[in-house]
Order: structure tokens, then sequence, then C-alpha cells
């Protein structure tokens, strides 16, 4: 082969190298672009549902302090009052 053959083969050569980086480097790109997409809808979904756990601690921790109360009430009653109200409010088992 002569140096006059050898050019029109590198530059094609040289052509396909680059059809190939730049395809490459769009699949690159474009799967970093995914990735970030749902990365950023995962971490939206991890707020929310951190938020949503703040919120029901919180709701349990105001029904723990309602329930200490009312047992506090119940247990300020009669106990023998309250006996009778347990006996009267016990579901018979058929």
């Amino acid at each position: 082969m002569t140096l006059s053959q050898l050019f029109p083969m590198a530059g094609t050569l040289a052509s396909v190298v680059a059809a190939a980086v730049v395809v490459l480097a769009a699949y690159k790109t474009s799967a970093a672009k995914v990735w970030r997409e749902e990365a950023e809808a995962q971490k939206e979904r991890a707020d929310r549902l951190a938020g949503d756990l703040t919120e029901i601690k919180n709701r349990l921790s105001r029904i723990e302090a309602e329930n200490a109360r009312l047992i506090q009430i119940l247990t300020s009653l009669d106990p023998a009052r309250l006996a009778v109200v347990r006996l009267a409010d016990t579901p018979t088992e058929d």
C-alpha cells in the first residue's frame, strides 16, 4: 500500500472513530441526565415520607399524652365505681 492509498482509509477510520466517540458521549450524557432525574425524584419522595413520618410521630405523642391524662382521670375515680363500670362494659362471649 502506498501513502496515497493510506490517507483515504485513515480519513474514513478517523471519521468512524469520531462518530463513535460522539455517540458514546451522547449516551453517557443522556444516561447521566436520566439518573439525575431519578435521583431527584427519589429525594423528593424521601423528603415527603420523612415529613409524613414526623407528622405520625407528633400525632402519636399527642395520643400518648391524652391516654396518660385519661388514665390519670380514671384512676382518680372511685375504684368501686370503676369496677362496676368495667363489669357492665365487659362483652359476653357466646
